[in-house]
């Protein structure tokens, strides 16, 4: 990994533990090895390694998702999959999660991309349950966009659950509490 990289993911490791306040410019350069030298040089400051770890963050999150979304299986069991794929719930969801971060909500160049991954999400929810409802899979009066909104909202509100109480079964119960919505069980 050039230092770069290292910049960008000790950027991304911070702002989830720690949020953009908590990453400090020094804390950055420490956790990646890099002097100040560095960092300046291939970021013009803060926000902007923070843009790019933010950014890296959602393509990956987004190519996951994809790689369920787009996979094998009916549009039900794909979808079903994406819920109770495995998590690091404790942590909370790395871009869910910033938006409880006032400064990265009050930047439009932070905001963006935590933004638009959530609308990409929601999308893509949608785009299944729409083909589901095609299938006979779902209910045929079952409202995609909504439902996807929904389904994003459940997950966000469990991450919330499961770190305030520091139980990851409560993130399961939330989804679990949703699957018959879907007709699973």
């Amino acid at each position: 990994m050039d230092t770069a990289d290292r910049l960008i993911e000790s950027t991304r490791e911070l702002l989830w533990e720690r949020g953009y306040v908590g990453t400090s410019p020094k804390a950055i350069q420490q956790r990646a090895g890099a002097g100040q030298g560095s960092m300046y040089h291939h970021f013009e400051g803060k926000p902007a390694l923070a843009r790019a770890a933010i950014e890296r963050t959602a393509e990956e999150m987004s190519a996951k998702a994809e790689a369920q979304f787009s996979g094998a299986g009916s549009a039900k069991e794909r979808l079903v999959a994406y819920l109770r794929r495995e998590r690091d719930v404790l942590r909370g969801c790395p871009i869910g999660g910033l938006t409880q971060d006032p400064d990265v909500m009050a930047d439009p160049l932070l905001r963006a991309p935590v933004t638009g991954t959530l609308a990409w999400l929601r999308g893509r929810i949608a785009d299944l349950v729409a083909e589901g409802v095609a299938a006979g899979e779902f209910a045929s009066d079952l409202d995609p966009a909504r439902t996807a909104t929904t389904i994003v909202a459940v997950m966000q509100g469990g991450y919330v659950l499961a770190r305030a109480a520091d139980d990851a079964a409560l993130f399961d119960d939330a989804i679990a509490g949703f699957l018959p919505l879907l007709g699973e069980h």
